[in-house]
């Protein structure tokens, strides 16, 4: 979307706003001023665009432009995933791999998160480690880690993991302790978790069949946001470690899912 169009060809408010979502779509942000160079139209007509479109619950303004909101079909690739909130995924990752024991054996997904854990937990000489995701099965090696299984299947770039059913069968061979599961979205309204697409979905559905105890770790960009493949209700889930900025979006929870979270 490099190109710039005429005044004439964006009369149209409807014709100009559906171009400035595409040019979204592309961008993990874009500001207001790349955006009016896009459009070839005023800052003032962007601001206007952005806040119709803002209230129509399409994008969220930020300071300086606005991003994409609840696309259930999007998610970011993995580089850009693992420099997005990565302060925060790191603490979460530590938080999450404190709730593991000497002697687990411990399932970890694909996420940019759940590969904070990873990192974490990947010298601990006396657990079993089971992976789909080849960045985690990296980590894993690169740490020291000596007992570990790979999970086959087909490969997923948006992610870097294996899924499809061959994957599925994989993890149902097995039964750990621990799981730990990176999610695209946590839907406090409807109460579940979801991810972008059933060949992953259905992966993390096998995986917390067989564990004993279910940790998924998601910063606080996950809780404003919808995904197209559901994975699981929360009540499924054991704990969801999180960053502190998502505790005012649990208050209202029942008190039963409320103890589930765990806040760093």
């Amino acid at each position: 979307m490099s190109e710039i169009l005429s005044e004439n060809e964006f009369k149209s408010a409807a014709v100009r706003q559906a171009r400035l979502l595409d040019h979204l779509r592309d961008e993990v942000f874009a500001d207001a001023q790349k955006l009016k160079d896009v459009l070839g139209v005023s800052i003032a007509t962007v601001r206007r665009d952005l806040n119709e479109l803002e209230t129509r619950g399409l994008l969220k303004r930020m300071h300086g432009g606005a991003a994409l909101i609840n696309q259930t079909t999007r998610d970011y690739t993995t580089p850009i995933r693992e420099v997005t909130n990565a302060e925060e995924k790191a603490l979460i990752g530590a938080a999450a791999s404190e709730l593991v024991v000497e002697g687990d054996a411990v399932m970890i997904d694909s996420g940019t998160t759940s590969l904070q854990a990873a990192k974490r937990l990947a010298g601990r000489q006396s657990l079993t480690f089971v992976t789909n995701g080849t960045d985690t099965l990296a980590q894993l090696v690169a740490g020291g880690a000596r007992s570990l299984h790979f999970i086959g299947g087909e490969y997923i770039d948006l992610n870097h993991s294996l899924g499809g059913p061959m994957a599925v069968d994989a993890v149902r061979r097995f039964s750990v302790d621990k799981a730990i599961l990176s999610v695209t979205a946590v839907d406090l309204d409807r109460g579940l978790i979801a991810t972008l697409s059933p060949q992953i979905g259905a992966v993390q559905q096998a995986m917390i069949e067989v564990a004993r105890t279910v940790i998924v770790v998601a910063d606080h960009s996950k809780f404003q946001r919808s995904a197209l493949s559901v994975i699981a209700p929360l009540r499924d889930i054991d704990h969801i470690v999180t960053n502190e900025e998502t505790r005012p979006l649990t208050r209202s929870l029942p008190g039963d899912l409320r103890s589930k979270f765990i806040f760093v």
